[in-house]
């Protein structure tokens, strides 16, 4: 489950850089709620538990809000297209690695396990580093590769 957000929170990302600033800094504060939200509940036991999640909840959504605003669609592009490059064409654990020289952002994606799923796709886990005003976040996920030749992260 927190891979699962992890990941949600990234896709929303990605996504939040066709949206105008206002609606990135919005899909941003939200996604970043949930996976601060599950992170924190890794956390303590019983009322500790419950302080750890809200707490992870208000920072993730700091955080998210940050990052969210401050991707613009050049940043996105990179991103995408490094993704892709990326997952089709990089062994494990070497990492390709993007950066906007307007914004200054940038961010590295490593493959670090392929694999041949049951349905035949092949898939790859990953790691995505995004920098943003000199603040890194980190996100894990799964890719796997589609009848095209692109590369979905799965849910």
């Amino acid at each position: 489950m927190k891979r699962s957000l992890t990941l949600i929170a990234l896709t929303g990302l990605v996504l939040a850089g066709c949206e105008s600033t206002n609606q990135k800094e919005q899909w941003g504060t939200i996604l970043g709620g949930a996976t601060g939200a599950v992170v924190g509940s890794q956390f303590g036991k019983g009322k500790g538990q419950i302080a750890a999640a809200a707490a992870g909840t208000l920072l993730g959504a700091f955080i998210g809000s940050s990052v969210g605003r401050s991707l613009d669609r050049a940043d996105m592009a990179y991103l995408g297209q490094t993704q892709q490059q990326t997952l089709e064409t990089y062994p494990d654990n070497r990492a390709g690695a993007w950066q906007n020289p307007n914004s200054g952002n940038s961010g590295t994606i490593t493959p670090t396990q392929t694999y041949q799923a049951a349905s035949g796709a092949y898939c790859r886990e990953f790691q995505q580093q995004i920098t943003v005003g000199g603040k890194s976040e980190v996100a894990y996920g799964t890719a796997c590769r589609q009848p095209d030749g692109s590369w979905k992260i799965q849910q």
